[in-house]
């Protein structure tokens, strides 16, 4: 093991919507800056070679998503079999749903991980269960707190490490902005943490609780100078909800554009506050916002209340017509299977979809989403009977509560419709011919010809829907391509 003074540490990153990861970025520039020896490798795009393994003292994996945990889990299978011994820790929202898979003097930390990651390193030379550990990993949430001792070592630090781009590959390597012009090299960032809402079936509000943390605006601008630099033409805004902190939202938004007037941007904001702060969104379009992506998860009054989503299909539809209105596209993301959904109810989300011009500007592989129930879900906290019928048991390798639908032939639907748009994923299909196949599965399940679109009630201005190149989202299950990547990432693709 090194000494205390410094230690190796490999940091690795399985997926993050296909950006630069800042999950590796700003913990490397957090552990180099105290004095530890810090490499970054991105699994979704590099090997991983054996060497690496053998050099490193501890492995730290970022996981901010469900689907990030599954790959790890898969990388960790792959790698301490060839290194049993090897420290780990999992940092992000999801870390302490995948503590199960971790050993003694492992670490799982979520919500403001930075002083937990600096102890934990720290405490490694204090043996091999690490100082007062006597089984099992340490499972910690921390939303901020005075820095302490730990090891022997006072852990101290000064304002937010800016996030160390050159410790990861570089931006063209990731997701692109495609629009009606050239294509643009895009640069993730961060303004905040959390999120003010509890909406049930969300991770976020399981770690913050309803809290949020303000990235310091100079913190914030010191990064966005960097990727501007690095050849980023458009902002991706990382924020779980970018208008949770209205007037912090703003001043970055206004410093950014005297800045950078030509740097487009994107956001993703909730139905609600798309509909409390009108004219924060029209400030937001002549700013240079291409598109929001916005949780409209379904059209059934039944869900959004069990979801606690806060809006209704019609407010939905209104923020449609309020994003149009500011030069803004919409980007809906869904969760159109829950224990709640019955087959009418995702041909209601399909005709939503196309009344309000919304074919080409959703990506289809939100049709084949499923509810995720993890460890600490608020829906499991009061289930109402539709749900308490419903669930199974947990199931480890999922990392959650099965359930089956209540409704006969909602569950071949769903799986239907999942393995439909995964291939159309593969293969770029054109997002209407995707939604022509779903809607004909879901008719098909309905036992009703289909009556063709319903007419249009909000259309967009523009053909041309702006979008990242890079189309999954965090509440899904990776597909058996991205398992299959992160195996064959591992030890070069010998392990």
């Amino acid at each position: 093991m090194a000494t205390l003074a410094q230690v190796r540490l490999l940091l690795l990153s399985t997926y993050e919507l296909g950006h630069q990861p800042l999950g590796l970025a700003g913990p490397a520039a957090l552990l180099a800056g105290a004095g530890h020896e810090v490499r970054c490798r991105d699994l979704s795009i590099e090997a991983l070679e054996a060497g690496e393994i053998e050099w490193a003292d501890a492995l730290v994996f970022s996981v901010p998503m469900h689907t990030a945990l599954r790959l790890t889990l898969a990388a960790l299978d792959e790698i301490l079999p060839y290194r049993p011994g090897l420290p780990v820790a999992l940092h992000g929202l999801y870390a302490t749903v995948g503590a199960d898979a971790l050993r003694p003097g492992d670490l799982a930390i979520a919500g403001e991980v930075d002083d937990a990651l600096l102890e934990w390193v720290a405490a490694l030379d204090a043996g091999p269960a690490g100082p007062g550990l006597t089984s099992g990993p340490t499972v910690r949430v921390e939303l901020g707190r005075p820095a302490r001792s730990a090891g022997g070592a006072t852990v101290t630090r000064g304002g937010p490490a800016i996030p160390d781009r050159s410790a990861v590959p570089p931006l063209e390597r990731y997701a692109r902005l495609l629009s009606a012009g050239p294509d643009r090299v895009v640069g993730a960032i961060e303004t905040t943490r959390g999120c003010s809402h509890r909406c049930r079936h969300c991770p976020v509000p399981t770690v913050y609780d309803g809290r949020t943390r303000a990235v310091p605006l100079d913190a914030v601008l010191a990064d966005a100078a960097q990727v501007v630099a690095a050849g980023a033409g458009h902002l991706h805004f990382a924020d779980p909800d970018f208008l949770n902190r209205p007037a912090h939202a703003l001043r970055i938004v206004r410093s950014l554009h005297e800045h950078y007037p030509a740097v487009s941007f994107d956001a993703t904001i909730k139905v609600s506050h798309l509909l409390a702060h009108r004219d924060a969104v029209a400030e937001l379009g002549a700013s240079g916002c291409a598109f929001v992506v916005s949780a409209f998860e379904s059209t059934s009054p039944v869900v959004l209340e069990r979801l606690d989503k806060g809006h209704t299909a019609a407010e939905a539809g209104e923020a449609v017509a309020v994003l149009r209105a500011a030069g803004i596209e919409p980007r809906p993301s869904f969760l159109p299977f829950t224990p709640w959904t019955t087959v009418r109810d995702l041909v209601d989300l399909l005709d939503f979809v196309a009344a309000h011009d919304l074919v080409e500007s959703v990506d289809p592989v939100q049709y084949g989403i499923r509810l995720l129930l993890p460890p600490g879900s608020l829906l499991l906290t009061s289930p109402d009977p539709v749900l308490t019928a419903s669930l199974g048991g947990y199931e480890p390798s999922s990392l959650g509560w099965t359930w089956t639908s209540r409704e006969p032939g909602v569950d071949d639907l769903q799986r239907a419709v999942a393995l439909r748009t995964e291939e159309a994923a593969c293969c770029s299909e054109p997002a209407a011919l995707t939604y022509a196949a779903v809607r004909e599965l879901a008719f098909a399940a309905l036992g009703t010809e289909d009556p063709g679109r319903p007419p249009l009630v909000a259309p967009a201005v523009d053909p041309v829907r702006p979008r990242l190149s890079e189309a999954w989202f965090c509440c899904a299950e990776p597909t058996s391509i991205q398992l299959g990547a992160v195996g064959s990432a591992v030890v070069g693709g010998t392990g």
